[in-house]
């Protein structure tokens, strides 16, 4: 089947079909494998791309600008500063403006109505590089790791992610995991299951596609024989104080431990986390009161563990961004 992708917005996993999820993993290891052999082609020389948000995310930004710089392309950043587009008018106007100078958008921190409205209006490719909702590229950039750190087919793979079941990361890798008929586990406190709207249509899509999407929060029964165990973020970059505090209490037994890891009762279980907290947002103060080494989501012994394949999946999220790039612009 014949995918194109050009012209299109990526705001969010659910408006990608599986075959083109497939598309985007097949042509993100194809970039990967041509910059490591030093035969990459540069598809965007006469491109130019803004990467507007709202708060500084450096990882995401590093990303997007070495993808954007492999294929030839210029990058210009726009942070708050510059971007004001506070109401839902001035949003209009400045995306507006931005379609007429720049060739397409990666919007980052932004809330997800803003981001809509940016594509809107725009009329270029816009790109949602995280929002409170959505993580569409990172989705790609976790599946493409997946598949180089298991012999298996993605839709024979178990992933068991355990956190905060609401998080913007956790329900865009259950859509994902969905479309390509995973066994798809989401392991949370009950407070922090995602709605059941979401859950039913979620079931639907991966039943359909011979997968299935459990929410529970037994940890050793989300986790048992997992290929993955993938630690979901507790908190979105936008959480207010109360809630954190509030969450806190309800989310600490789910952080993932060695133990965590062990109770899969898999020799070959790999872990995984995109971007612990202290480098996705390392403007913020420390949080004693989590009273963890290393990252709230995951103790320290867990990251650097022989089984963690996070390092994978910060190369991959420049590959995912490249493929997304590429394929919305120059195929």
């Amino acid at each position: 089947m014949s995918i194109n992708l050009h012209g299109r917005n990526v705001l969010s996993v659910d408006a990608l079909s599986s075959n083109d999820l497939r598309f985007l993993l097949q042509l993100a290891s194809d970039l990967k494998v041509a910059k490591r052999s030093g035969n990459e082609s540069k598809q965007l020389h006469d491109k130019s791309l803004a990467f507007i948000y709202e708060r500084e995310f450096p990882f995401l930004r590093a990303a997007f600008e070495v993808a954007a710089h492999d294929q030839g392309a210029h990058v210009t950043c726009l942070g708050p500063s510059q971007y004001a587009g506070g109401t839902v008018s001035e949003t209009r106007i400045v995306a507006g403006m931005l379609g007429r100078i720049f060739d397409a958008i990666e919007c980052c921190g932004l809330a997800h109505s803003v981001v809509a409205c940016v594509a809107e209006q725009a009329g270029i490719p816009v790109y949602n590089a995280l929002s409170q909702e959505c993580d569409p590229c990172q989705v790609v950039a976790d599946f493409q790791t997946m598949r180089e750190f298991t012999h298996k087919h993605l839709s024979d793979v178990t992933l068991s992610v355990v956190g905060n079941g609401r998080a913007s990361g956790a329900r865009s890798l259950a859509t994902g995991a969905a479309k390509i008929g995973m066994d798809f586990r989401l392991v949370s406190p009950k407070e922090l299951w995602p709605d059941q709207p979401f859950v039913d249509r979620v079931k639907a899509e991966a039943w359909k596609n011979g997968g299935r999407f459990t929410v529970m929060e037994d940890i050793a029964a989300g986790v048992l024989d997992a290929d993955f165990v993938y630690a979901s973020r507790w908190f979105s970059h936008d959480e207010d104080a109360a809630r954190i505090d509030q969450d806190i209490k309800l989310l600490t037994p789910f952080g993932v431990r060695m133990a965590t890891l062990e109770a899969s009762g898999n020799p070959h279980t790999k872990f995984m986390h995109f971007v612990p907290d202290f480098v996705h947002e390392g403007n913020q103060k420390p949080r004693p009161e989590l009273n963890v080494s290393g990252s709230p989501e995951a103790s320290q012994n867990v990251l650097e563990a022989r089984s963690s394949v996070i390092f994978g999946q910060a190369e991959n999220r420049m590959h995912a961004t490249k493929a997304i790039l590429v394929a919305t612009l120059a195929l």
